[in-house]
């Protein structure tokens, strides 16, 4: 995995293509995932702008910086 761009970092507003959707970082770090027992070292949690359930999204490279309004 290359290193994590600048402007992702927890608090930042993201594009996550994968659900076609903005999203806000709530946290960056280890965590293992409950079904498989795979531990993925720099996993990104996100949440919906204003708030709901969170997902994880276990590659950086997937995202992309969100637009500024």
């Amino acid at each position: 995995m290359s290193r994590r761009p600048e402007w992702l970092y927890e608090g930042a507003r993201v594009f996550d293509p994968g659900r076609d959707t903005e999203a806000v970082v709530q946290f960056v770090g280890e965590w293992q995932d409950p079904r498989t027992r795979r531990v993925i070292p720099e996993a990104i949690f996100l949440r919906p702008p204003g708030g709901g359930v969170e997902w994880v999204v276990d590659d950086h490279q997937a995202l992309r910086e969100a637009d500024a309004s």
